[in-house]
Formats: C-alpha cells, sequence, structure tokens
C-alpha cells in the first residue's frame, strides 16, 4: 500500500521535514490544549494526497463566494435594469442575516461532529444541494414573470438561500481540517490546499462564465459539488481517530465564549477590516474595467483570470514563507504588497489595459497570503487558548 493510502502517519516524510521546525509557540499552545481539555492534539504529517482530496471542495464553493460579487451586480444592472443602489441594498440584507446566523450554524456544526462523521455527511449532502439550487435561482431568474420588486424579492431569497447554504458547508468543512489539530505549520497545508482549489473555483467561476455560459457553469457546479464530497468523505474515512468532543454540558457553553479573549477579539477586527478591504474592489472591478479603462469586454476574463491564477500560483511560495517568518508576519507581508500593488490604480486611466494587468498580477500574488494565513491562524489561536476539544 502506497503512502497516500494509508492513514497519515506520525513519522515525518522528507517532503514534510519542514513539519519539525515548528515555532515554539505551536509547541506550547498543543501542551496547553492537552493540558486544558485533557486531550492530546495529534501532530502527525499531513499526505498531499489526504490534503489535495479534502481541499477540493473549496473549488465549487468558490462559485458562491466572489464570482457572485463579480457578476451578479454588473449581469442585474444590464440586462434587468436593476438599480445598483438596490442591488447594494439586497447584498447587505443577505449579508446580514448571514452574519447574523453564521455563530448558530457554528454550534449546529459542533453537535453534527459530537454525533456520528454519518450526520456531518448527510448534512454536507443537503447543504450541497441548497447551493446548487440557489446558484441557479440567481442566474435563471423568471424575469419575464416578474416585476421589478419581484425581481428583487427573488434575488434577494436566492441570494440568502445560497450564502447560508455556502456559510453551512463551509463551516462543517473547515470544522474537519481545524478537528485534526497538528499545530500552525500542518494546519497550513489543509488550509493552503483548501484554499488553493478554491481560487481555482473563483478562476473558474469568474471566466467560465464568458466561454460557456452560465449554463454549462451550473452544471459544472454540480458536477464539482458532488466530487468533492466525495473526496472529503474519502479522506475523513480514512483519517486517525480524534478524541470526542468535550461533554453536552460543556460543549454547550455560551455563544460569547470567544469574546473572553482578547485575541480573538483582535483577530475577529483585522478579518472585519480585510474583508471589507478586499469585498469594496472586488464588486467594482468590472465597472472600473468597463468605465475608467474603458477596455474590450473579451479582456474582462483576462484581468480576473491574471488575479486569480497568480494568486493560485504564489501558494506554494507563501508556504515557505511560513515557514521561516511565521504565520503573523507572512500575513502582515501580503498586506502590504496588497496596498502597493492598489496604490497604482489610482494613476490608471482610458487605455490603460496593461498597466492593470500588472496590477491584477501583484494583488493576486498578495492573495495567496491573504487566503493561506487567517484560517490557519485562526485553528493555531484555538490551541493557544485552549478551546479546541470544547468547540472548533
Amino acid at each position: 500500500m502506497s503512502e497516500n493510502s494509508m492513514p497519515y502517519s506520525s513519522e515525518p516524510n522528507a517532503a514534510d521535514a519542514s513539519a519539525s521546525d515548528l515555532s515554539a509557540s505551536d509547541s506550547s499552545a498543543a501542551k496547553s490544549t492537552a493540558a486544558q481539555t485533557g486531550m492530546d492534539v495529534p501532530h502527525f504529517a499531513v499526505p498531499r494526497k489526504a490534503s489535495a482530496a479534502y481541499g477540493l471542495l473549496g473549488l465549487p464553493l468558490a462559485f458562491v463566494a466572489l464570482p457572485v460579487y463579480v457578476h451578479l451586480p454588473n449581469i442585474y444592472a444590464q440586462q434587468y435594469a436593476v438599480p445598483l443602489a438596490a442591488l447594494g441594498g439586497v447584498l447587505l440584507f443577505s449579508r446580514s442575516i448571514d452574519a447574523l446566523v453564521d455563530p448558530w450554524l457554528g454550534r449546529w456544526g459542533d453537535r453534527l461532529y459530537r454525533h456520528s462523521w454519518r450526520a456531518v455527511w448527510w448534512a454536507a449532502v443537503l447543504l450541497a444541494i441548497a447551493v446548487a439550487l440557489g446558484f441557479a435561482a440567481l442566474f435563471f431568474p423568471p424575469a419575464a414573470a416578474l416585476s421589478s420588486g419581484g425581481l428583487l424579492v427573488w434575488v434577494a431569497a436566492a441570494l440568502t438561500l445560497s450564502h447560508l447554504a455556502y456559510s453551512g458547508l463551509g463551516i462543517l468543512h473547515q470544522a474537519w481540517a481545524a478537528r485534526q489539530g497538528g499545530g500552525g505549520l500542518a494546519q497550513s497545508r489543509w488550509v493552503a490546499w483548501r484554499e488553493g482549489f478554491a481560487l481555482m473555483g473563483v478562476l473558474l467561476a469568474s471566466a467560465l462564465p464568458a466561454l460557456w455560459g452560465w449554463g454549462l457553469t451550473t452544471a459544472l457546479l454540480v458536477v464539482l459539488l458532488v466530487l468533492g464530497l466525495w473526496t472529503w468523505q474519502r479522506t475523513a474515512l480514512r483519517a486517525p481517530a480524534l478524541p470526542q468532543l468535550q461533554s453536552h454540558e460543556e460543549a454547550n457553553g455560551s455563544l460569547w465564549q470567544p469574546w473572553k479573549h482578547a485575541e480573538f477579539r483582535r483577530l475577529l477586527a483585522v478579518f472585519m477590516l480585510n474583508g471589507l478591504a478586499s469585498a469594496v474592489p472586488a464588486t467594482l472591478v468590472l465597472f472600473f474595467v468597463q468605465d475608467r479603462l474603458q477596455a474590450p469586454k473579451a479582456m474582462e476574463p483576462l484581468f480576473l483570470g491574471i488575479y486569480f491564477a497568480t494568486g493560485a500560483l504564489s501558494f506554494p511560495l507563501w508556504l515557505k514563507v511560513i515557514d521561516r517568518i511565521g504565520l503573523l508576519r507572512t500575513w502582515a507581508t501580503g498586506m502590504v504588497l496588497s496596498v502597493l500593488a492598489f496604490m497604482g490604480v489610482s494613476v490608471l486611466g482610458q487605455g490603460d489595459s496593461n498597466g492593470f494587468l500588472v496590477v491584477c498580477a501583484l494583488s493576486g500574488i498578495a492573495l495567496g497570503a491573504d487566503l493561506t494565513v487567517p484560517g490557519a491562524l485562526l485553528n493555531q489561536l484555538i490551541d493557544r487558548c485552549g478551546e479546541r476539544g470544547r468547540s472548533d
């Protein structure tokens, strides 16, 4: 039997030799977790095949993430004459509901994991079906049968369904990796493969509608959801058994438990500011290309493709940087690069397509750090605060 088909080994292989160089903070966090929760945090080499199989589900999930913000306002404004202000209100409404429900989705996910993997699996299947239905409803509205007000209600309902199903499935998927423990570098490997596939998904969902149309893009989403669920299940069934979460009484602590930790509050503030900084240009990029650069429509997939492709290709680089300088400094480096890259946008005007391609490439490299580090940093914080095993 090959190494990649075996349960994760506790012995590092040559490809993962750097795992032995984890920082002292990772080791102390693991010891603290073991002392506080009565559990041993597993430390094992993560085979590439296993982390890739787990991460594949990130590809179809990405279809409902950034591409919705990039394409949806443009489509509904141009094809259905929906005012941008009204679309902005719908987007804000949908995301606000998602933000309010997310903690309860996390609590629900904890209960599913305490029950059994089978419960998690069937919940993931149902949520994947909801993701596909919401996505199809968004891009194939019965516009001819609806008034302008009815169309707004339709898009609000479809968008909320898509967001809630995406969040629920994403939480279950991310929680599985978080429960594997293993320290900052091991977590960054799970996260890097998941976010690497997510970048590929964003790239496909950004470019394929212009090449294939929304019908084939939606069909591909369904196929990839099925494939991603299957490979995740195979990975989960082969993973080493983990200690169960703590007792029902301890696990059902207050939803405000994370807020008791100052480190969590500081990290959440950075998450929010960073998310806002990413969301604004993502929503406006196509309008900038059309109205400021006045570039040909055929170039729109190229701008998006360069941005996401360089982000995906930069993942191995950022993993090496993480290994050398740690998660926090790596994230800060990526932020600085992103700021410097976007400063160039202020001097671009009509016909400066080549200049914008350079901006897209540099900011795409910065995106690689932005998607690799935060999830791994949060998982490391869970260990350091002694919360793993209580609720992940």
